[in-house]
């Protein structure tokens, strides 16, 4: 079952095309990662699966209903004069649920990124892996059908990036949402999803989609095995051969 889907989408802006036409379609509970070189509409991509953007052309299908889709950007667009505990608590509030409820899911889902005890800190308080965690527990905390990631991890250090997807894909496991993940990262595209679409140059296309085999969350180690050095090579053609043009 889709939970999401661009039919012959194609997006113009006044300086020209900007993406497509693409068709995709998102699975119930899949993980897909969008990679392609920089203006190849990734993010445009996204958003139109956010409900934030309009196709120029084409049909959107995404999962209806407030709280259906989250959406996690590169900065953490945390509220600086709210705590943790209220950033992540806000969607729900917003949504007409009592605050102590509100607070009492929040603190549940700052648990689950690993962020127990830290509900009242402020985001000047947090490191830059913390509050992307706290960016996940405010998308997760409504329990979305879709989780839309626009590369969260560019601004981080390789060891809490790596570490951080291990959080992703574990926090995937609890309630399995379909995942759609934009990256610049061949291997981060590989490690993450069960699927990887290629993009090529502006106004973007498909230029190749890649099933990515083995368990998820990735077991120890799984960087190094032969099936994901081959998807990550593949990848990494079909991204060459479509900035080439």
């Amino acid at each position: 079952m889709s939970v999401a889907a661009l039919t012959d989408v194609a997006v113009d802006y006044d300086r020209g095309p900007a993406l497509g036409p693409i068709s995709l379609s998102i699975g119930a509970g899949e993980a897909v990662a969008l990679v392609g070189p920089s203006g190849c509409g990734k993010s445009t991509a996204l958003r139109l699966l956010a409900g934030l953007e309009a196709p120029t052309r084409g049909e959107v299908v995404r999962a209806p209903g407030r709280g259906e889709t989250a959406v996690v950007f590169q900065a953490p667009t945390l509220a600086p004069w709210l705590s943790a505990g209220a950033n992540v608590a806000l969607p729900l509030e917003l949504a007409g649920m009592a605050k102590a409820e509100a607070r009492r899911r929040a603190d549940a889902a700052l648990a689950r990124v690993g962020l127990a005890g830290a509900e009242a800190a402020r985001p000047a308080q947090l490191s830059g892996g913390m509050a992307m965690r706290v960016s996940l527990a405010r998308a997760l905390v409504t329990d979305p059908k879709l989780l839309l990631l626009d590369e969260p991890f560019a601004a981080l250090d390789e060891i809490t990036r790596r570490a951080l997807a291990d959080d992703v894909l574990a926090l995937w496991a609890a309630s399995r949402p379909a995942i759609v993940f934009v990256t610049h990262n061949v291997e981060e595209a590989v490690y993450m999803a069960s699927r990887v679409v290629v993009l090529s140059r502006g106004p973007g296309r498909i230029a190749g989609d890649f099933a990515v085999e083995g368990p998820m969350p990735r077991p120890a180690h799984f960087r190094t095995h032969a099936g994901f050095r081959a998807v990550a090579e593949q990848v990494s053609a079909a991204l060459a051969q479509g900035v080439a043009g």
